[in-house]
């Protein structure tokens, strides 16, 4: 498992310059072994998606985001749950990944995580994403799952992530999505 270089591409569901699951996916990105490289997906620029924009082919930043997909090698999606759901936003990017050919997600191992100020930590926003993941046959890894609850309380004035439970899921959840991504790559 280790050596063979692997890409992954992570996704915050959030814009605000405060997120907490941007945060956390900072967080996943600094403990990932040094053959795994990471790439944030760049959401804030796309336009809402519009099968007439494709007319003439995708808007620019849906094409690096295709791009971006098809190049990697496993996702990270950290989100907040919006209205029981995942962020317009987030759901806007998966829409023009959705669109790529071949499909950017098919077959791909996924890692799920979210954080919020809620008791429930995201959950409900992640069962959501995971019905989108089974319709664009992504393979999520189902465990351990992650929904840091309460989250003003886990994180530190600089965006450290200062919870050892949630810390210590995190490096499970690597682990778990690193022999996922072995045991499925093509």
């Amino acid at each position: 498992m280790t050596g063979t270089p692997i890409r992954l591409l992570g996704f915050s569901g959030s814009l605000r310059a405060g997120s907490y699951n941007s945060m956390l996916l900072s967080h996943f990105a600094s403990r990932l072994p040094d053959h795994v490289s990471f790439e944030q997906a760049q959401i804030a620029d796309l336009p809402h998606f519009d099968a007439d924009l494709m007319a003439d082919g995708f808007p620019k930043p849906a094409e690096r985001l295709i791009a971006q997909a098809q190049a990697a090698d496993a996702v990270v999606f950290a989100t907040p749950e919006y209205n029981f759901s995942v962020p317009g936003v987030l759901k806007n990017a998966i829409d023009w990944v959705s669109r790529g050919k071949p499909a950017p997600l098919a077959g791909k191992p996924v890692a799920i995580m979210s954080a919020s100020t809620s008791m429930l930590g995201g959950a409900r926003g992640q069962y959501h994403l995971r019905q989108m993941l089974v319709f664009l046959d992504a393979h999520p890894v189902n465990k351990p799952e992650i929904f840091i609850n309460f989250a003003p309380q886990k994180f530190d004035d600089t965006g450290a992530l200062t919870d050892t439970v949630a810390a210590g899921l995190v490096d499970d959840m690597i682990s778990a999505l690193l022999q996922w991504q072995a045991k499925i790559a093509p």
